[in-house]
């Protein structure tokens, strides 16, 4: 029998999880490597950001919210360079660093999404920085927006060296207020370098900021949870001046707001953001960086909370993220 021969799929890696559970149920697999449909892109990704929600989807916790397709991919935001260009598609070239937002296949090490979900990456910002920024660092841009610092006004932070908390903090700062940190004591002299005056969170916490801010409060960005709104509202931050992403049941006792990723979620706020750090007025600290085969390892040091600003997976292979590094000039 006589015919073509059909051209082999091209294959690729990705993170998946076949069914709910722990770390344990990731894993890394072959998947078909997209190609660009008219008006799409395909994104090569160097790094990608781990975030804390995404354990809770994994684990099922958010099953009736935003339930899993199985075999489901994992991971949301990125960096990478422009692989390929989908018909119609303009002002984006193969080779072009850029940032992105793509829900749950991130963790891949091709991405298809469309120019609407892109950002560039300024010379100057490397990979793993670039990744954190449409997912934490618009987080924290929405979470600020939502309180709007004032110049000299004094305003609490929870998890202030945390993926959110430690952008959150900076672009506090460059507001002209005063940023008062929780933090472990482990990151009490980090918070002190950025400008903040750091408090240990525990019991007793309400004692020690009302010491440290004894005029009261201003305003609060909660980025951790209890109690943190209830000692904003108890040092005199009035309830539209408190945002938390954290705390859903002070949402809805108090009126506080709720303004997080999705109320920031353009590329005009990520390269806004990404120019900030370029230009090295904010930073995105990264507390480590991990190979995509040790995905199961980076979730489980996630899941501890003991962490100062993002954890990160290579998803390029080192000679690759090499090659990419010299061909866009970033770090």
């Amino acid at each position: 029998m006589s015919g073509a021969v059909a051209e082999p799929v091209v294959s690729s890696r990705a993170v998946r999880f076949r069914r709910y559970g722990g770390p344990e149920v990731l894993e890394v697999v072959r998947v078909p490597r997209p190609s660009a449909p008219p008006g799409g892109v395909v994104v090569e990704v160097v790094s990608a950001a781990l975030n804390p929600g995404e354990i809770g989807i994994r684990e099922g916790v958010f099953a009736d919210l935003w339930p899993a397709s199985f075999p489901e991919g994992q991971g949301n935001d990125f960096s990478g360079v422009v692989a390929e260009v989908g018909e119609g598609v303009h002002g984006l070239d193969v080779g072009e660093a850029v940032l992105g937002f793509s829900p749950r296949a991130a963790q891949a090490e091709f991405v298809l999404t469309t120019p609407g979900r892109l950002a560039p990456v300024p010379a100057g910002l490397g990979w793993d920085e670039a990744a954190g920024i449409a997912g934490a660092g618009a987080t924290a841009w929405a979470a600020v927006r939502a309180v709007d610092p004032q110049p000299g006004e004094t305003v609490l932070v929870s998890a202030a060296a945390g993926g959110v908390g430690v952008v959150a903090t900076q672009l506090v700062l460059l507001r002209g207020a005063r940023v008062v940190g929780t933090a472990s004591e482990a990151n009490a002299g980090f918070l002190t370098s950025l400008g903040a005056v750091p408090v240990r969170y525990g019991p007793g916490l309400l004692e020690r900021v009302r010491a440290a801010a004894p005029a009261g409060l201003d305003a609060c960005v909660d980025t951790f949870g209890p109690p943190a709104v209830d000692v904003a509202l108890a040092l005199g931050a009035p309830p539209h001046r408190i945002n938390t992403i954290a705390d859903g049941r002070a949402v809805q006792r108090h009126g506080v707001h709720h303004e997080a990723q999705e109320q920031a979620d353009t590329p005009k706020v990520w390269a806004a953001l990404a120019q900030l750090v370029a230009q090295g007025r904010i930073s995105i600290p990264v507390a480590a960086a991990y190979p995509l085969e040790a995905v199961q390892e980076a979730y489980r040091d996630l899941a501890t909370r003991h962490v100062r600003g993002k954890r990160v997976l290579h998803v390029a292979a080192a000679a690759r993220r090499a090659e990419l590094t010299r061909g866009t000039g970033d770090g």
